[in-house]
Formats: structure tokens, C-alpha cells, sequence
């Protein structure tokens, strides 16, 4: 879906860094960015970054203009404009540029920052050609009509809808945080908008701001992958050359923020705020100030990893937050530092910032450890290594660091210096930032605490620019006559995906290891995996395994949990533990000159956890505070709610409730690991820079010696899907922005003959942008930010959801046109056209997710856990092609019938509830504040 962000965590503006400097101790050398750059004649810069290893190419195209170029009065302008850059050109009628990319096995984005707009493609790479056309058609000949305009203004107050005001914290983020910092720089506007403001804006000012910013002198264009240097810049000059700059200044005369001199705080009240928040911010300095790789330090360790200052304080020994993060973007102009904590529940928003402003002070105060420093700095690296896996990781970078920093070789200077930043420098750096004079703090509580606080809005005086161009010198373009369009030009020969040959072997006692090297980058994934999950609950303890798998990292009888983050952060490790219904697991990425460390503190935590009951008692009260945000959204109720209808009190139908994580005892969870987590149930997948014995290697050391029990292995749980008559349920949620709406129907399990003809049919149903789903609800009506469904691979039967959230007065709407695409499915046959690009959407998907280590290691444990062979991810792209119109529609007709559909919409039911009694007649109505997750009926 084409997003909004308007804030990025620190660790994706960290990814954009590479270093060719000498390393420090310790450290690992990262090769610098390779890439050539041209600029043509109209002003457009090109770099290109070839790379015969892929057989993807990504194509990104950055435009130097973002929400802080929203004309006056028309907040939320840059991303609409966003919006409609997809809709139709000249020669591109509307949808062909979603289908010139995902129905090849692409997919394409686009973002809305406050400096800059990116648009960006992945593709085989044989289709190169035709999206460089593609890009370069709407470049120069975009289509703004009042039909493109008015649906995609509605998508976008649909997006607002659904980040901002059915989301409960949307307001802090989108809104406040800009609002509260800003008196006159455009920064202060949100950039999703306002309501208001968008239903302001017209075509003409569409027109208007695309004259004056869409343009080759302010654009980029980055290609990465896999194309030949020649016929690259021999397309560019054919598509783009001739693309016209207007002899017109772009304006850049932004105003300069005054220096705050005194702390501004402000309590407000929302609604459907499950737990009071904070936010501390701070005026923080432009991307090239020489600060800003030490603001990138002091971040990493203020909120990097469980073993940051804020989670160790906050979360972990105090537990005053559910969650604690910051946000660091780093802007052309100076920007703001926020800091945020959602408390625990009884906690109060006065506790959480007296605790956020402890951390803060304890920087400005003391120098920070040593250890600290370079657990700050291998992460950056890791985090780097990470972004290089990929062309399109590699693209985004090169562009961002044009764009945000002015230079494509800054992100070397960028990690050079993180990497000779001293302790010295953060409290240097930390004693400028973190000045209480210039603090901004907000205090967000539930609506029912009061309705009187503080009204936080946008600045009267913050200084937008007024698009004045004459209209005579705006070009205006329509679609062209279907025999006048230039067509794209054709693919060329394709190229195959690259998937590593895997080897296995299994150890004595009962581990089962599969490696797959690829050592193009020093980066090392694995995936422990038993063949247990949250289907094996005991009755009346729904969470055991969820609660187990949490719990291994916080504990090992050897190890603190401090201590097991501590020592796999400082290598720039991460690791991760946790359940899904079959299964449950634990992860790790590593560098692989970290490999021998990291498997130490890996193994341990398999198959040594303490459980101590402090940990226990920690893990339920942050288990607790995420089920209440949970059940603040429209979204999640719905969830857990469909989860019943579908289930009933099967084992795929037990939800961890209060009552029940309230009842987990530690024998619970060391009963379980005992039975379940165990070698003759394991496979261990290891993938990256390594090779077969060297793998090998490492599984029998770290747990060759781990004995296997004389006892037998349980019996698995009767997961076959509940078979009771469907249901519709409404649950009451008075005041929430958006309602909910889905639609659920019983699968199939992964190793069923029908599963290939399924997945290919839901495909075609709700698999991506183009699909019907979404094609009907957001792209034709724009009813939402997004449709779509989803089928589950599972060891029995899984859940097929479809799903929308949309304005509680359409939700009945929406209803209506899922259930008319569900029945469309299996009445009819899908066209071979329609058919052969949705499994190219899976087979493109399938493709990059198996070029990052992590990707690849989850792809073959996953397969591990169905009793298939590593052999059958070679044999995935001819399942997926090999599958029938017959076959699809067989299946479709098979499982999806509307009329055993189970039905749930969540949102305030006064708006939808009598219209969908008229429609399902058995719907059910249950208040939120009744909702009961421990009964098969939720009451």
C-alpha cells in the first residue's frame, strides 16, 4: 500500500551507512557503496549500482520535495500527491503502473517524508525497460483529472482514519509531536493532513504543485541490480532526456524556527486510550550538522535493544512502560528528538516522565560506559550489513543519503564518524540537545480520566509558501486515445532467482540441521525450531507456549536477562524467541566474525531457561498492557474475535486472556519446554556467510550434547477446523474512527493437494494492490486504506481472512463487496491473464524474500516443520505456475462460500449495526467493555 511516514525509527536512517575507513578494534570493515553518477542535461541525477548476483533490479525515484512544501492551508498535500502519482498518465491508463510491476512479480511504494517524496520498484530484472518508461511517463506526463483526485482524497482520509484516529496513540504520533514543536517552520503541519484541509484542496492546486516541484532538476533517479551499465544509461537518455526542467526556481526559503527559551507541557485526552503515554521532545539539529552521527549514538543507547537505558529502566527494573522508543529522522532543516513511553497499567503519565527524564539527565550528567559505546556502534554496522542484502536495500540507502544529507558519499562519512564518536562526545552532544528550556512535553491520557486538558493545534504562524504559476504555463494532461498510447516496451530474457543449495544432516541425538551458505555478505541467520506451538496449550492455559518462548530469552540458569541482552547486543547480535500455533522458535542474526559468541549465548538460551518468577511476573504485566492496546483498536478485537468464530474452543481457537495469563505458573512453562522442547523435535536452519561444515560445526557443538529425553514425544493436539454454524459479531466500540470489517472461512492444511490451487486463488482475491479485493473497495470506491485476505499455512486447516477497516458509516458496504468477490471466486473462472499475474505476485514475493539471510532460514525451517524437504523451495515457483484456472476455481468453490463465512465488525456499531442486521440477520452485538476472550460465545 502507498504509506504516510512521518517518523522513522533510528535504526532505518543507521541503515543508509556504510565505511570505508580503517576499522577500530573490534569492529568489522563494511565496503563502501559502489556506484557510478551522471547527471543529463535537464538536471536529473542518475546512479546506478549494477550487480550480477540478483536477479531483481529496484528502482527508486527521490523527489526533493515533502510535507514541508504543503501550500498554505492544504496540510497533508505532499501525500495525497503521492497518491495520485498512481494514478494514470498520457500513456498509462489507471492501475497499468500497479500492474506493469506486481503483475510481473514486482511490487512498488511510495513514501511522504517532511523533505522528500521517494517512489520505488522492485522487478525481475528483465522488466527493467519497462518500468524506467513507466517512470518516466508520469514524471512528464501525469494525469490530474477531478476523478483520480476525489478517489484518492478519500483513500487518504481513510489512511487518516485509520493511523490517526482509530489507531489510540495515532494522535501522539502523527499529530502532536510536529504540532507542539513548531511556531513557524512548515515542519509544525502534520503530514497526513487534516480532514479539513484535504477536502480544501483542488485539482488546480494538484496541478499547480506538480508543475512547480515534479521535475527532472529535482528529482533522483538510483537503479540497483542486476542490468548492463550501457543499456542502463542508453534507456535513461531514451526515457528521460527529453523530460523538460521549467525555467523556474524551486523556492527553498524556509523559515528559521525561533530558539525556544522556555519548556512548554500540555495534558491532553483521547479516546479509547488503553494506557496513559509521554512524549519528551527536543529542537535537535540539521542532518549535516557534525552532532547528528553523535544524536545517532546517544539514541542507539537510549532505546536500541532490550539492553537500551530506556527499556532497562523503564520497562525491565521499574516497570513503569508497557513500551519505550524514540524518534530520530534526520532532517534538512532542525528538526525535533522525541522520546516516548506507554506506561503499565496503574502507572501514571507524571511517573513516566519523571522516569524518561532521569534517563535523559543521566547522559547530560555522566559519561556513558565504554561497553555501552560499542554496543551502539556494532549495531549500526549489523544494522548496515543487514540493508546491504538486498538491491533494493542498497538503492534506498544511496538515495537517502543524496537526498537527506547532499551526498551520495556521505553515508561513508556518516558511519566513519558514528563509528569515532567518544564517550566525551555524547555528553557533549547530549548537554546541547537535552536542554530543559527547549523541552516539549505531553502528557496523553484516556478520554474518561477528563475532557478538559490542554487543545494541542497546529501553529497560526508557522509560514507556508503560496504556489503561484499561471495557468497558461501549467501543462494539462489527458489520457490518450487506446490507439494513440505509446506501449511499454517488451521484457526481455529472464533471469533466474539464485536459491542456495541447502545440505542436512542430523546430529545423534535427534536435531535436525540444515545449512544453506551464501556468503556474498558477512551476516549469519538462524532458526531453532520445535514442532510445538500454541495448538499444544494445556486446557484452561492458553499462552503457555507464547509465554515459554518469551521467557528463553529472559533467563538462562547461567544467565540474567540482562545479562543474555547485554552480551548479544554488544557483538551487534539479535536475537528472538517466540510461538505460533505449530511451532515455536528462537532466532538469531549475527555477523559471522561474531559467529562463535553469538551460538554461545543462543544454544544457552534453548536449552537452559531459568523461568525465574520475577521474569514470569515481568513477562505477564507487559502481556497484559499489550493486550489492553490490543483491545483498544477496531482491528485487534477483531482478530481475536474472528479467531472464536472460526474456532470455537478447538486448539486454534484458544486466546491468551487475562484470566488465562493470569493463571500460567512457572511449572506451566517448565513442564512444556521439558516435553516439547526437546532435540528429537528440533530443526536447526542456519543460512549465510558460512559454509556446509562449518555449520555443521556449529550445531554439534553448541547442541550435540544436548541429551534426548527417554520419555515419548506427546501426541499432537486434534487441530481440525471447528465445524460450528457461522456467526456474525459485532462489537460495540463507541467513538473509534474506523470500523473493522471481516470476513473468515475455514482453509486447508500446508501439505493438502488443494493447499498450491488455494493459495493461487486467495491470491487473485486479496493477495496485493491489484487484487479484487482491494481493486473494489479502495482503488474504485475509496473506502479504505487497504483490502485484502489472507490464507494461513498451517499443520491443519487455517484461517482464510479477508479484511478492510473502513468509516463506521460504510462498513456495511464494505461487506458487501467482499461478499460478492467471495462468491465471484468459485463461481467463475479466473481469466488466464488475471491468473498468470497473481502467481507471479507469489512467485516475486517468494524470490526476495529468500535473498536476506533471515528470509532464506525462515523459508526452510518453515518447511522443515511441514516434514518437507529444503529441495521443495526449489520446486516452489513450478508448484505455484503449475496450478489451472480449473484447478483455482475447484478450490475457490471448495472453501470459499460466503454462506459459511464467519463475519465480525468492530467499530461504533451505532453507525452499521441495523444495516447489517438487514443483511446477516443472526448478527450479535456485544459492547467492547463486555467483550469476554475466554468463552467460545465472547460475552
Amino acid at each position: 500500500m502507498k504509506r504516510l511516514i512521518t517518523f522513522v525509527a533510528a535504526a532505518l536512517a543507521l541503515a543508509a551507512c556504510a565505511s570505508s575507513s580503517t576499522p577500530q578494534s573490534g569492529t568489522l570493515e563494511v565496503a563502501p557503496l559502489a556506484y557510478t553518477t551522471r547527471t543529463l542535461a535537464n538536471g536529473l541525477r542518475v546512479y546506478a549500482m549494477p550487480d550480477r548476483n540478483t536477479a531483481n533490479v529496484s528502482v527508486q525515484v527521490w523527489y526533493d520535495v515533502g510535507s514541508v512544501d504543503d501550500p498554505a492551508g492544504r496540510s497533508g498535500f505532499a501525500h495525497l500527491f503521492e497518491h495520485i502519482m498512481f494514478k494514470s498518465t498520457r500513456n498509462m491508463p489507471e492501475q497499468f503502473f500497479d500492474r506493469l510491476t506486481e503483475d510481473v512479480g514486482g511490487y512498488n511504494n511510495a513514501s511522504t517524508y517532511d523533505d522528500f517524496t521517494n517512489y520505488y520498484e522492485v522487478v525481475p530484472a528483465n522488466h527493467l525497460q519497462r518500468v524506467l518508461w513507466a517512470e518516466a511517463d508520469r514524471m512528464g506526463s501525469l494525469v490530474v483529472n477531478e476523478e483520480s483526485f476525489d478517489s484518492e482524497r478519500d483513500v487518504v482520509k481513510e489512511e487518516l482514519r485509520q493511523r490517526v484516529l482509530a489507531s489510540p496513540y495515532g494522535r501522539l504520533f502523527y499529530l502532536f509531536l510536529p504540532q507542539v514543536n513548531y511556531d513557524v517552520h512548515p515542519y509544525g503541519r502534520p503530514g497526513i493532513g487534516s480532514i479539513e484541509d484535504l477536502d480544501a484542496a483542488t485539482v488546480a492546486d494538484v496541478r499547480a504543485f506538480h508543475a512547480q516541484y515534479y521535475r527532472p532538476d529535482n528529482a533522483i533517479l538510483v537503479v540497483s541490480g542486476n542490468f548492463d551499465q550501457a543499456q542502463l544509461d542508453a534507456w535513461v537518455d531514451q526515457y528521460f532526456g527529453d523530460i523538460a526542467s521549467p525555467d523556474r526556481a524551486i523556492p527553498r526559503d524556509y523559515p528559521t524556527e525561533p530558539v525556544r527559551t522556555q519548556p512548554r507541557e500540555y495534558t491532553v485526552y483521547a479516546p479509547n486510550v488503553p494506557l496513559p503515554a509521554v512524549m519528551i521532545s527536543y529542537p535537535q539539529p540539521a542532518a549535516t550538522d557534525p552532532d547528528i552521527p553523535v544524536l545517532m549514538v546517544i539514541d542507539g543507547i537510549m532505546s536500541t535493544g532490550e539492553n537500551s537505558r530506556l527499556y532497562n529502566s523503564l520497562v525491565y527494573d521499574q516497570q513503569i512502560a508497557a513500551q519505550v522508543f524514540t524518534n530520530l529522522e534526520a532532517t534538512q532543516d532542525p528538526g525535533a528528538y522525541g522520546v516516548f513511553a506507554i506506561l503499565s497499567d496503574g502507572q501514571s503519565a507524571e511517573a513516566g516522565q519523571a522516569a524518561l527524564a532521569a534517563q535523559i539527565a543521566r547522559f547530560r550528567d555522566t559519561l556513558v560506559t565504554q561497553a555501552e559505546l560499542e554496543e551502539a556502534k556494532n549495531e549500526i554496522v549489523t544494522a548496515t550489513l543487514q540493508g546491504r542484502e538486498t538491491a533494493e536495500g542498497r538503492a534506498d540507502e544511496l538515495a537517502d543519503s543524496v537526498i537527506r544529507y547532499g551526498d551520495a558519499g556521505y553515508a561513508d562519512r556518516l558511519l566513519a564518524a558514528i563509528q569515532a564518536t567518544t564517550a566525551a562526545d555524547v555528553q557533549r552532544v547530549a548537554r546541547r540537545i537535552f536542554d530543559e528550556n527547549r523541552r516539549a512535553v505531553v502528557r496523553y491520557l484516556p478520554e474518561e480520566q477528563g475532557r478538559t486538558g490542554d487543545t494541542i493545534q497546529t501553529s497560526s504562524r508557522i509560514q507556508a509558501r503560496t504556489i503561484n504559476i499561471p495557468a497558461s504555463e501549467i501543462t494539462t494532461y489527458t489520457l490518450a486515445p487506446e490507439g494513440q498510447r505509446e506501449q511499454p516496451p517488451t521484457a526481455s530474457t529472464p533471469i533466474d532467482a539464485r536459491i542456495p543449495a541447502a545440505s542436512q544432516r542430523t546430529l545423534a541425538n535427534g536435531v535436525r540441521v540444515i545449512v544453506a551458505p551464501n556468503r556474498d555478505i558477512p551476516l549469519i541467520s538462524a532458526d531453532f525450531r520445535v514442532a510445538s506451538g500454541s495448538a499444544s496449550d494445556p486446557a484452561n492455559r492458553a499462552g503457555v507456549a507464547s509465554m515459554t518462548g518469551d521467557l528463553l530469552t529472559r533467563g538462562t540458569t547461567t544467565r540474567s536477562a540482562t545479562e543474555i541482552a547485554s552480551q548479544i547486543e554488544s557483538l551487534g547480535a539479535s536475537i528472538g524467541s517466540g510461538a505460533g500455533w505449530d511451532s515455536s522458535a528462537v532466532s538469531l542474526q549475527t555477523r559471522s566474525d561474531r559467529a562463535q559468541e553469538a551460538f554461545t549465548v543462543f544454544a544457552d538460551v534453548v536449552r537452559n531457561p531459568a523461568f525465574a518468577a520475577e521474569e514470569l511476573d515481568r513477562a505477564k504485566s507487559q502481556a497484559l498492557d499489550g493486550l489492553q492496546v490490543a483491545l483498544s483498536q477496531p482491528g485487534g478485537i477483531a482478530s481475536f474475535a474472528m479467531t472464536r468464530a472460526i474456532y470455537g474452543t478447538a486448539p486454534y481457537g484458544a486466546i491468551a486472556s487475562p484470566t488465562t495469563l493470569g493463571a500460567i505458573t512457572r511449572d506451566d512453562m517448565a513442564n512444556y519446554h521439558s516435553a516439547y522442547w526437546r532435540p528429537d523435535n528440533a530443526v536447526l536452519v542456519i543460512t549465510g556467510d558460512v559454509s556446509a561444515q562449518e555449520g555443521f560445526a556449529l550445531a554439534e557443538n553448541y547442541f550435540g550434547n544436548w541429551a534426548r529425553p527417554s520419555t515419548p514425544l506427546p501426541p499432537r493436539p486434534d487441530a481440525t477446523a471447528y465445524a460450528a454454524p457461522s456467526r456474525t459479531i459485532v462489537v460495540d466500540l463507541p467513538d473509534t474512527g474506523q470500523a473493522a470489517v471481516l470476513m473468515g472461512l475455514r482453509g486447508v492444511a500446508r501439505t493438502d493437494a488443494d493447499y498450491f490451487p488455494l493459495l493461487v486463488a486467495n491470491n487473485v482475491l486479496g493477495g496485493g494492490y491489484s487484487a479484487r479485493l482491494n481493486t473494489e473497495i479502495r482503488i474504485r470506491r475509496g473506502l479504505s486504506y487497504g483490502a485484502n485476505s489472507s490464507l494461513q499455512a498451517r499443520m491443519a486447516p487455517g484461517p482464510i481472512i479477508a479484511s478492510a477497516q473502513t468509516r463506521n458509516d460504510a462498513a456495511v458496504q464494505v461487506y458487501d463487496l467482499m461478499r460478492t468477490e467471495i462468491t465471484r471466486i468459485g463461481a467463475e473462472p479466473v481469466p488466464v491473464a488475471e491468473l498468470t499475474a497473481r502467481k507471479a505476485v507469489l512467485i516475486g514475493s517468494f524470490g526476495r524474500t529468500i535473498e536476506t539471510t533471515a528470509g532464506l532460514a525462515g523459508q526452510i525451517s518453515t518447511l522443515a516443520l511441514y516434514g518437507l524437504p529444503p529441495e521443495r523451495l526449489g520446486a516452489y515457483v513450478a508448484d505455484v505456475t503449475a496450478v489451472t484456472p480449473a484447478q483455482a476455481q475447484a478450490a475457490a468453490q471448495r472453501y470459499f462460500d460466503a454462506n459459511r463465512a464467519d463475519v465480525v465488525v468492530v467499530g461504533d456499531a451505532q453507525h452499521f449495526y441495523d444495516g447489517l442486521r438487514r443483511v446477516r440477520p443472526n448478527a450479535e452485538r456485544i459492547p467492547a467493555s463486555e467483550l469476554n476472550l475466554d468463552t467460545e460465545s465472547l460475552r
